[in-house]
């Protein structure tokens, strides 16, 4: 599609629009474009390869994670382009409560094309993470030491 030869407000409207038909293709559930690809493409590359659990959605509002295995363990689902995770927003700074079994790392390129998923523990989450200034949050750097010590999901081509 050549977008040269739509207005900027054309080019605007698109975004909306193709909001709507991700979510009736049940790829995304809310606006929040890049969370829910990662979340998407999780379940699937899970659900899709028999040696690994089951997932499904946490219900919504779910505080800390994001989808939940057959058998009843909590996956915190992260994803990005860059080089490290955002922020753990519901993750208090000074709390070391479980609060998931597994972090599921999903990287993009620039492009929005699934590169790589990688599956953390709590116990390696609480070994690589960083608190993040100014919001003094905990965000994972996603380094080689980290891509090394995780599971590889997935990693493309």
């Amino acid at each position: 599609m050549n977008f040269k030869n739509f207005t900027d407000q054309d080019v605007i409207s698109f975004y909306p629009k193709i909001l709507k038909e991700l979510k009736k293709r049940n790829i995304i559930r809310t606006n929040n474009l890049v969370g829910d690809l990662g979340e998407y493409w999780t379940r699937k590359k899970y659900n899709d390869t028999p040696s690994l659990p089951k997932l499904q959605d946490a219900p919504k509002s779910t505080k800390n994670i994001d989808a939940i295995s057959v058998k009843g363990e909590r996956y915190a689902i992260k994803s990005t382009s860059g080089s490290s995770t955002g922020v753990f927003a519901s993750l208090p700074k000074d709390n070391e409560d479980k609060k998931f079994e597994f972090l599921v790392l999903v990287i993009f390129d620039k492009h929005y094309i699934l590169q790589e998923i990688f599956e953390l523990t709590w116990d390696q989450f609480l070994k690589y993470r960083k608190l993040k200034p100014p919001e003094n949050k905990w965000n994972l750097p996603i380094t080689n030491g980290v891509k090394l010590n995780a599971k590889i999901i997935f990693k493309n081509k």
